[in-house]
């Protein structure tokens, strides 16, 4: 050590404190072998021997000033030094003991360090040691921190992981399984249907050449009837006829008669024999699967610009100020409203705002307050005025409307009612309506369950069609995608 030696405050969080505490540990020579503590405490590995030696060759004389001179005091003085300096003078100076040699492992003042014996030594500053202390503290509770996470957290993550892996392998399995289950279902009917095709279009086909045979043949039969009409009557004479030959004219003529009878010779029409039969592809499941497909696809929540068209709204309804309610004026006066072309005058009618002549449609009706009510869909030619059934939903060709009655559900369209089996009454009803496929459903949002389905050749625009005579019906602003299945 130089004169010019100067003691220095070091703070942990300090660039250069750093510094000089590598430095510190470096002047210790510090065993990485040797427990932390017993270094800190001043138990150097190969300082012992050495200090033995000197013990023994000199038992009563310290080559450095000091508050001790013997070995039992210089380790008193080391130890009371790292955990009690406050207590300790030196004895030469009767200063502050604030330094530590690291040579002959024992506590000296700040003199010592400067002009005493030691100043050659290894030395380094007491409050650098006590710091020393306190990283070594931190960095012994964050090992135990992190062998404690190790132990604990990570092992318990390990051992959940693996049960989870297990469950995944399990849901993994049940997924496969009932992709490979729906998939044979599903191959089982497409190669049914694909059969029932088949066997319709050689039914159409063999129909086709009975009746090609039937009429070919019944042709000819009237070709030689009247062959021989014409035959008789230019070869016989006036008299022949009257008297021998009327009767067995009128005889030839029951003949002709019966053989036309016999033979189904008649008018030639076309007839549904001869075309093939629509049903044969009917499927309820393929077909609540692709309805399915279309109400959790993009067009799964309807459209929201869907309201009551308040031009036709008929006196005997009233319309929310929203246009998403209709409410029956039970026993009382009809409204007063202007004249329009497109209001129904006599049935308590109404149409939606939205026209529909391509792409895929869908909307839900809240019918839970209502006893009776009629939902569907008409072309937009539909009778508005009078009483007569052309203007009554349901009983003509233009209107298709699922009703409740008395307790009853139907589908109704021409007049022509088919009861619908419904186990719970429904709170709502929801319609879907592909252009594509034809095809216009009734379903139940709250159960899935597709109440009825008909696949019909709609020409011309639609519009939603409603009718309500109990209570009130509303239409929702969004319908919620569903999964649909089909009532037994």
């Amino acid at each position: 050590m130089t004169e010019g030696f100067t003691e220095c405050d070091l703070t942990c969080s300090s660039p250069t404190t750093s510094v000089e505490t590598l430095n510190a540990v470096a002047c210790l020579k510090i065993d990485p072998e040797q427990p932390i503590f017993s270094v800190l405490t001043g138990g150097m590995k190969e300082q012992q021997p050495k200090q033995e030696e000197a013990d023994i060759a000199v038992p009563h004389q310290s080559t450095c000033g000091g508050g001790a001179t013997s070995p039992t005091s210089a380790a008193s003085d080391t130890e009371s030094g790292i955990f009690s300096v406050e207590s300790e003078v030196c004895a030469e100076h009767d200063s502050e003991l604030d330094w530590f040699c690291a040579t002959e492992q024992k506590l000296i003042c700040s003199r010592c360090a400067n002009a005493g014996p030691c100043r050659e030594h290894s030395l380094a500053p007491l409050a650098r040691r006590n710091q020393l202390v306190d990283v070594c503290e931190k960095i012994q509770l964050q090992a135990l921190g992190i062998e404690k996470f190790i132990q604990q957290t990570l092992a318990a993550k390990e051992q959940k992981l693996q049960v989870r892996n297990a469950s995944a392998s399990r849901a993994r399995e049940q997924v496969l399984a009932h992709v490979a289950a729906a998939r044979e279902t599903l191959e089982e009917e497409e190669q049914r249907l694909l059969e029932q095709v088949q066997r319709e279009e050689e039914r159409v086909e063999q129909c086709l050449l009975t009746q090609r045979a039937h009429w070919n043949h019944a042709l000819t039969s009237l070709s030689q009837t009247r062959s021989r009409l014409v035959h008789t009557l230019t070869h016989a004479g006036d008299a022949q006829l009257v008297v021998r030959g009327f009767a067995s004219l009128l005889m030839l003529l029951c003949v002709c008669v019966r053989v036309e009878e016999a033979e189904g010779v008649g008018k030639p029409c076309d007839t549904d024999q001869l075309n093939l039969n629509p049903a044969c592809i009917d499927s309820k499941l393929l077909r609540g699967l692709w309805a399915t497909a279309l109400l959790l696809g993009p067009n799964a929540y309807g459209s929201p610009l869907l309201k009551f068209d308040e031009r036709t709204v008929s006196p005997l309804l009233s319309l929310s100020e929203d246009l998403r309610t209709l409410t029956f004026l039970q026993k009382k006066p009809r409204q007063s409203l202007p004249y329009d072309p497109a209001r129904f005058d006599s049935w308590p009618n109404a149409l939606g705002s939205l026209s529909m002549s391509s792409g895929t449609h869908s909307w839900i009706v809240d019918v839970g307050k209502s006893g009776a009510f009629k939902i569907g869909v008409c072309y937009s030619s539909l009778e508005r005025k009078g009483s007569e059934n052309e203007a009554r939903l349901g009983y003509n060709s233009k209107s298709w409307v699922l009703s409740r009655y008395d307790g009853d559900y139907s589908y109704c369209h021409a007049g022509k009612k088919v009861p619908l089996q419904v186990v719970t009454r429904p709170q709502r009803i929801g319609l879907l309506l592909d252009w594509l496929s034809q095809t216009l459903l009734f379903y139940e949002p709250d159960s899935g369950s597709v109440l009825h389905s008909v696949t019909q050749p709609f020409n011309a625009p639609l519009l939603p069609a409603f009718a309500v005579t109990d209570r009130s019906i509303t239409i929702l602003k969004k319908n919620p995608p569903h999964t649909l299945t089909w009532t037994p």
